[in-house]
């Protein structure tokens, strides 16, 4: 028994072809312009992130339209931000050939995601995207940071990206990205996407990530100043934090105070915290290396 056509507003190979040479377009490597051209997939990413009714759903790189007419399909309101004004300029279109019942319910805004700042409209309450995997992480990051209405999302991702985001303590593969995305939210992974449903055809594998917003952990110490010594313990990662930490504190006999204070072993190295424990041993950083605090003008 063959299987049933796509519906019509969905994109296939053929179409996202068709919309890419209409436009004159050749998938720019260095926007990480990989577009989906699997009906499944998006209809797969859309049931994956388990949106409420009432989601305004922010899309990062929308490309050609493969998942956003998906998310209108479903019935969500979408904000889709696109770096790439030819692409930006030509979405409405395509959403109001393919889906003109759901074109009001789109919103395109022509910017870069990584100053993005806010949008028009209602806050977004969910992220859904196929992110370009070298700026993946920079960009949840800066989202989670800057727009707070965000709950919750579902980013597809290179698969390496994805496997550093949901990592746990111990791991090898734990580092920056696992802590400071363990700040804003929970990650977990919610499965892999095959390199075939992509064109151009990429050289690594995708993966999904789900992320569920949570409270940053109970703490004096700054966002700014807990990302300082996660970066700080991350640059010399197979050091102990004694010696990883000696810059951070000022010497590694003033890093070895510090990490006795927050409860933790000097010896041990980074990948062993958790986004609590790199919390409480920025309060206990030498006050003279701490950054200034300047008065409000």
């Amino acid at each position: 028994m063959s299987a049933e056509p796509d519906p019509p507003n969905l994109l296939g190979p053929a179409d996202v072809r068709t919309l890419a040479a209409g436009l004159g377009l050749r998938p720019a490597k260095r926007l990480g312009q990989n577009f989906v051209v699997d009906a499944n997939t998006v209809r797969r990413v859309v049931r994956s992130a388990a949106l409420l009714a009432d989601d305004v759903v922010l899309e990062i790189g929308p490309g050609l339209g493969s998942l956003t007419l998906a998310l209108l399909a479903a019935g969500h309101r979408v904000v889709a931000v696109e770096i790439d004004p030819v692409l930006a300029g030509a979405l409405p279109s395509t959403v109001a050939q393919r889906a003109p019942a759901h074109a009001a319910r789109l919103t395109v805004v022509e910017a870069d995601a990584l100053s993005l700042a806010d949008l028009p409209g209602a806050p977004p309450t969910a992220l859904v995207a196929n992110l370009p995997y070298n700026v993946a992480v920079p960009v949840v990051l800066h989202l989670l940071a800057d727009l707070p209405s965000l709950e919750r999302g579902l980013v597809m991702v290179q698969a390496e990206v994805a496997a550093r985001m949901t990592a746990s303590p111990g791991s090898r593969i734990y580092g920056v990205p696992t802590v400071k995305t363990a700040w804003w939210a929970t990650a977990t992974r919610a499965g892999a996407v095959p390199r075939p449903v992509f064109w151009p055809v990429p050289n690594v594998d995708s993966a999904l990530v789900r992320l569920v917003r949570r409270e940053p952990p109970v703490t004096t110490a700054t966002r700014l100043e807990v990302f300082a010594v996660v970066d700080a313990a991350f640059a010399q990662r197979r050091k102990s934090l004694r010696a990883a930490l000696a810059g951070w504190a000022g010497s590694p006999a003033a890093a070895e105070v510090a990490l006795r204070a927050a409860g933790i072993d000097p010896s041990a190295r980074g990948e062993s915290l958790d986004v609590g424990a790199f919390a409480r041993l920025a309060e206990h950083r030498p006050a003279e290396h701490r950054p200034a605090v300047r008065s409000s003008p």
